[in-house]
């Protein structure tokens, strides 16, 4: 690894440490020359993801629309930063893990309503009412009324 301050090829592993639930690995390094030390990451090269959109238009994968989009939803919640950090990672790796190359932007919708259904239900009916473009009040009702079943059949 070449050093960052004085470009020496020759550097050496001064401590490693799983990080990002040890799917990376944190390494300090040290150059052998100047004696500065430095942070690397090694982690598990994912294949590109391809999303198509309602529309049919494709784009790359970005995690940070994920995140941004669930923030929003979450805002004035109890939902934390971390809580939304591990629906996207729990997200891209599950998306990572179907091994398809394309993936419809309704899915990924789908699985950010599940995992906020999970956590916090008035974030989960914010996003539900953007991502399925709610156009009335009854809309909202009827979504409101279908994670109020459950919890009757409960009692």
């Amino acid at each position: 690894m070449k050093c960052p301050y004085c470009n020496n090829n020759d550097t050496k592993v001064v401590d490693s440490r799983p990080v990002e639930d040890g799917l990376a690995t944190r390494r300090r390094r040290e150059c052998n020359q100047c004696h500065k030390r430095f942070t690397t990451f090694e982690k598990i090269e994912n294949s590109l993801l391809v999303v198509v959109k309602k529309n049919g238009t494709r784009e790359s994968f970005d995690k940070n629309k994920i995140i941004n989009g669930i923030m929003k939803a979450c805002q004035k919640t109890n939902v934390t930063y971390e809580d939304v950090q591990k629906i996207a990672d729990n997200i891209e790796r599950g998306l990572n893990n179907t091994m398809e190359k394309e993936i419809q932007s309704t899915m990924i919708g789908r699985l950010i309503m599940d995992e906020l259904r999970k956590i916090d239900q008035v974030a989960y009916v914010r996003f539900a009412s953007v991502y399925q473009e709610f156009k009335s009040v009854d809309t909202f009702i009827d979504e409101i009324n279908k994670l109020m079943d459950p919890k009757k059949k409960k009692k």
